[in-house]
């Protein structure tokens, strides 16, 4: 939770400190068409994705395959078109991450090779066997 809070306080004061930056060297209103231009071009391409991966589903589906993959695909594009459509160069760069599907693939293997490891960890079975131990006083 604290960290999920410092992100949320974190984010922001980075993205205005790149715009400032940015804004100084190319000026103020460069920087701004800067902003819509990703903002357009990385909702163009997330949709040209999207597209891609619900075909990509769809395909697995009638061969009756689950397509799990697809799904995270999926999610992870609705993310970056998220991040785009914020402004900021920050955000960007990590929706354009995210639309670029080697670095998509890359970053949800990473995912679940980590959510793998971790349930690993969680299920460890600890196997014992229980024995009675029967009283004298019930033998007399």
């Amino acid at each position: 939770m604290n960290s999920f809070l410092l992100l949320i306080i974190a984010v922001p004061i980075a993205e205005i400190f790149i715009l400032i930056k940015i804004g100084t060297k190319i000026g103020a209103i460069n920087t701004i068409l800067l902003i819509f231009l990703t903002a357009f071009t990385g909702v163009y391409f997330a949709k040209q994705q999207g597209l891609s991966t619900l075909r990509s589903g769809l395909m697995n589906a009638y061969q009756n395959k689950v397509p799990i993959y697809e799904v995270v695909s999926g999610a992870s594009i609705a993310l970056a078109a998220v991040l785009l459509i914020f402004p900021g160069f920050l955000t960007d760069t990590l929706g354009f991450i995210l639309l670029i599907p080697l670095t998509r693939s890359l970053i949800i293997n990473q995912f679940v090779k980590m959510k793998k490891e971790k349930q690993n960890n969680d299920n460890e079975i600890i196997e014992a066997e229980v024995i009675e131990k029967e009283d004298k006083k019930d033998e007399l």
